[in-house]
């Protein structure tokens, strides 16, 4: 077996999902279709590789009955893990579909306190695991210094192994001045803040995140444009493509979806462009399902074969 996926996510979630005819204030509101899960970007990531076969480890870190909770969340799950105990509360996120106008209302708290000695322990535990690629996902705590990320990367390249970074604003541009990414993930937006501007059409964007790769910030760039699709940015070229059609029924995880599915393909040695391909089909897989259920490999592999026909 190759080495596991080690995926990181600072500041996890049981990410509750249900359903009610309207959403009205006052009133209480019956649901039904109530489901729980572990959630936040790296757990998510690891719950779609563990679909996919890709040997997975998620790391995170988890306090409280809370925190005791999401650790049983993730071994129903049957994913490996490491859980780093902190002081406070694992957060409680909930996604609420409103049947009646199709619309997802989300409630996500802002998480706990992070102490040094806990986030010192993660890059620990990390330096000590064996993994060969590292997907850290989420934005950081106030709490956490904002060359936490930067930190990470240090830790692999001293141990070889490749980092895959999803995040936003300070961390992530700490991390794109230490480079030696392999690969990162923002958002248009998150994009645009990190260059200090907008960008005037999807060349420009290609190009400055081609300026990048070429700066060795990352070698792969993925900028997700929402329902506009997303671009791909390497050193063989740019790649602009729209998702299939779908009827949405959620968008919880699309993106942490994309982000497994891309890596899942990428350590298998396929070429960024199917790999990206594949990754956009692993994203819109996942706002086929209802509340927190991601995406399913049936429904991955069909898209996938769509885009494939149509590139």
């Amino acid at each position: 077996m190759s080495q596991p996926i080690l995926t990181l996510t600072l500041n996890p979630a049981i990410d509750g999902a249900c359903e009610t005819d309207v959403v009205r204030h006052t009133h209480k509101l019956r649901t039904s279709n109530e489901r729980y899960d572990a959630g936040g970007g790296g757990i998510n990531v690891s719950r779609v590789l563990a679909r996919l076969g890709s040997p997975t480890i998620a790391c995170y870190l988890a306090g409280g009955f809370t925190g005791q909770l999401l650790d049983q969340l993730i071994e129903a799950a049957e994913i490996p893990h490491l859980s780093i105990p902190i002081g406070d509360a694992t957060r409680i996120s909930h996604a609420v579909y409103e049947r009646s106008t199709g619309r997802e209302y989300r409630f996500v708290p802002e998480g706990p306190h992070i102490r040094e000695g806990e986030w010192r322990a993660a890059l620990d535990r990390i330096g000590e695991a064996d993994f060969s690629i590292l997907v850290a996902s989420g934005s950081l705590a106030p709490e956490l210094p904002e060359d936490f990320y930067a930190r990470l990367q240090d830790i692999t390249e001293q141990k070889g192994v490749r980092m895959v970074l999803d995040s936003s604003g300070p961390a992530l541009e700490r991390a794109v001045m230490a480079g030696g990414l392999w690969m990162m993930k923002p958002s248009r937006g998150e994009f645009e803040a990190l260059i200090g501007r907008k960008c005037t059409d999807i060349d420009d964007m290609g190009r400055t995140a081609q300026g990048l790769v070429a700066r060795g910030a990352a070698e792969i760039i993925v900028v997700t444009l929402g329902h506009e699709g997303a671009l791909l940015a390497h050193a063989g070229g740019t790649l602009c493509r729209k998702p299939p059609q779908v009827e949405v029924q959620s968008a919880v995880g699309a993106g942490d979806s994309f982000v497994a599915g891309m890596t899942h393909r990428l350590a298998q040695g396929w070429t960024p462009e199917r790999a990206f391909l594949y990754g956009m089909a692993a994203g819109t897989a996942a706002v086929l399902t209802p509340g927190n259920d991601l995406c399913h490999p049936q429904d991955i592999e069909r898209l996938f074969a769509e885009l494939e026909k149509g590139a």
